[in-house]
């Protein structure tokens, strides 16, 4: 069974999601369809913003934008975050300036 919605979005919006549909070759209601379905799957990932991108990452549609970028090293993370905490503080810095 299926039924059908209206959508109201600003002109944008659906331009985009459109040029996004013809782009991935489907119509503009298989691409919502599709999006809409991987965005409501309960079944993957643990937060709502990971379960969504990796929904619409599986069904082929996850926008990339920007310039991928990897994590930074874990212990390279915490190394430099210790590292920050070991300096002189900058109301010495001032008051040394000062004297």
């Amino acid at each position: 069974m299926t039924a059908q919605v209206t959508w109201r979005a600003p002109e944008q919006l659906i331009e985009r999601v459109r040029a996004a549909a013809v782009d991935a070759g489907y119509s503009l209601n298989q691409y919502l369809t599709v999006v809409l379905d991987a965005a409501t799957n309960p079944d993957h990932a643990s937060s709502d913003a990971e379960r969504i991108r990796e929904r619409l990452a599986r069904a082929g549609l996850l926008a990339q934008t920007g310039i991928p970028r990897a994590r930074p090293n874990h212990d390279e993370l915490a190394e430099a975050r210790a590292a920050a905490g070991r300096g002189v503080l900058a109301s010495e810095l001032i008051s040394n300036d000062r004297g």
